[in-house]
């Protein structure tokens, strides 16, 4: 099965999360299909903290991809970023 899901990078006390399409069966940060996006969970000022490319989304969910539930809730996010810009 395939899955979206995030990919944890950065230092320790400073994460950054890939959103990546991987094979289930392997590891977290291990190989991946395809980087979708980016979480930056402490990004401040000007920095973007969240970005998806949706048609990659649309995409790999029409192929039967599931997204983890917190992907998921990262999706709902950035929707409401869309229209509120």
């Amino acid at each position: 099965m395939v899955v979206i899901r995030l990919s944890r990078g950065g230092s320790k006390a400073r994460p950054f999360y890939n959103i990546v399409v991987a094979d289930k069966r392997v590891r977290r940060d291990g190989r991946f299909i395809e980087r979708i996006g980016y979480y930056n969970p402490n990004a401040r000022g000007a920095e973007q903290g969240l970005r998806i490319d949706h048609d990659r989304l649309t995409y790999w969910k029409g192929v039967g991809a599931q997204a983890s539930d917190t992907v998921v809730r990262l999706i709902k996010q950035a929707a409401k970023q869309q229209v509120a810009a």
